[in-house]
């Protein structure tokens, strides 16, 4: 015979206990201010100013080609970011790509800039993520935590400054 108990695990809904209460929280970031998460505003706004910047040139150097634009917008990404760790639009909004340090770094208390087991994007992460980001499709596909494939794919992040 079927009791209560029995039904009650699937009518009191599904287990939301791994769920995170905010972005990053998964990765040991802070919910708000300094090291958190950029939120999509951010961001959009930032690539935004980036890919303007890059069309005014595009225009005055090469008559606003597409492929132009793109190209350097390519090249910017990958000097900045790579250099950096920000670009013109990142900088503005206050916000910068870090990579994430291995769990066992983050473990043992390793910090770097933006909050704990974070390093420096590097040129490396600048040029995958910058090819990936120009693919357009890794940028809008993100997980829980607000990290687009193309971040994923390089272990970045972007933080608020």
């Amino acid at each position: 015979m079927v009791d209560r108990k029995d039904l009650g695990s699937w009518l009191s809904g599904p287990d939301t206990s791994h769920i995170s209460k905010y972005p990053g929280e998964r990765l040991g970031l802070p919910e708000s201010g300094p090291g958190s998460i950029a939120r999509a505003g951010r961001r959009i706004l930032a690539i935004c100013i980036d890919w303007l910047l890059c069309l005014l040139i595009s225009q005055f150097l090469f008559d606003g080609a597409a492929l132009a634009t793109i190209g350097i917008f390519f090249v910017e990404q990958v000097l900045l970011v790579g250099t950096l760790g920000y670009s013109v639009g990142h900088r503005i909004m206050n916000i910068h790509v870090v990579r994430l340090a291995p769990r066992a770094g983050a473990a043992s208390g390793a910090s770097g800039p933006g909050g704990p087991g974070t390093l420096p994007a590097g040129p490396l992460a600048a040029v995958v993520r910058t090819l990936l980001l120009c693919l357009v499709i890794p940028a809008v596909v993100f997980d829980p935590d607000q990290r687009g494939l193309h971040d994923r794919a390089m272990n970045t992040v972007l933080l608020r400054r």
